[in-house]
């Protein structure tokens, strides 16, 4: 009897770790099945409006689409990297921009919020509250940072889906054209679909001031869908990634550098009068560590 009682609970504990390994097995799958080519479409509408103001003006509902490369950049373990490379302009002869970055780190517990006005705090999260989970880091087009959230995959009745909420800087569809807000409380969910994946957003745009309570301006839905398509007709992409990987690898590893303080972060906005990606995407710039360590931490304040 026993020896019953100790080879089941062997048998409970076995079970246990082979459910476990199934499951981050399945959480990898879903994330790196985002990877490939799509054809994708770009939508977003102001829902609710609260401001007090009468002459509020929303903004334009915006539907655009596009052809994009997701390439898997780095993939062990604990870590993967998806690089997003956007496909523009006359088929005959396209040209490719590097576009958003999203790493998916395994129960990380170093997490960067964004605090408006170009600040990120830095917070150091207890292993017990991210047991199981996965942390999403986004990057901007130069690899600074975005916004970053954790959360558990879910796989049930066939479908694989991740949701979190985190504050975020305003997308460049919004910060090029308003001031009146200072944070996008974004609410992503990505679902992955039968012939690809869903970006879903519900987004709050906030005016955030010090020793106020937040202030809801308005809220915005966003559904992005990328729709799989052959790998040929992003061809160029992958020649664009096959000349400029080993540069932006560079580039990523002083951003790790500079996260690896594990402090605050406030970044300049431009220096002088220029953004990070303008440098970064410039003919001008090398791809020397030197140069580019350089370029980077100069719009790091300390």
């Amino acid at each position: 009897m026993k020896q019953l009682a100790i080879f089941s609970v062997f048998l409970m504990i076995f079970s246990n770790g082979i459910n476990a390994q199934t499951k981050k097995e399945l959480d990898q799958k879903a994330i790196k099945s985002m990877c490939g080519c799509y054809e994708v479409s770009f939508n977003f509408a102001e829902t609710f409006k609260y401001s007090e103001d009468p002459n509020y003006t929303p903004s334009t509902e915006k539907h655009d689409s596009g052809l994009e490369w997701v390439e898997l950049v780095e993939d062990s373990e604990d870590k993967i990297v998806l690089q997003h490379l956007l496909i523009v302009g006359n088929p005959a002869s396209p040209k490719v921009i590097k576009h958003w970055r999203q790493d998916w780190l395994f129960e990380n517990t170093d997490l960067y919020e964004f605090n408006a006005d170009n600040t990120w705090t830095y917070n150091s999260l207890a292993p017990n509250t991210v047991k199981g989970q996965w942390t999403q880091k986004v990057f901007q087009v130069d690899d600074s940072p975005r916004y970053e959230g954790t959360a558990t995959w879910v796989h049930v009745d066939g479908i694989s889906f991740w949701e979190n909420t985190t504050p975020a800087p305003l997308p460049r569809r919004e910060y090029t054209k308003r001031s009146d807000y200072n944070l996008t409380m974004r609410t992503n969910k990505h679902v992955i679909t039968k012939d690809g994946w869903l970006h879903d957003q519900d987004n709050q745009k906030i005016i955030r001031k010090k020793g106020e309570d937040d202030k809801i301006l308005a809220e915005e839905k966003g559904l992005n869908k990328y729709v799989k398509v052959e790998d040929s007709r992003c061809q160029a992409a992958l020649t664009y990634w096959n000349e400029k990987h080993k540069f932006w690898s560079l580039v990523r590893s002083k951003w790790d550098e500079v996260f690896g303080r594990k402090k605050d972060l406030h970044l300049n906005d431009k220096v002088e009068g220029k953004a990070l990606y303008q440098y970064l995407f410039s003919d001008e710039i090398t791809p020397q560590k030197k140069e580019i360590d350089k370029t980077v931490e100069s719009f790091v304040i300390d």
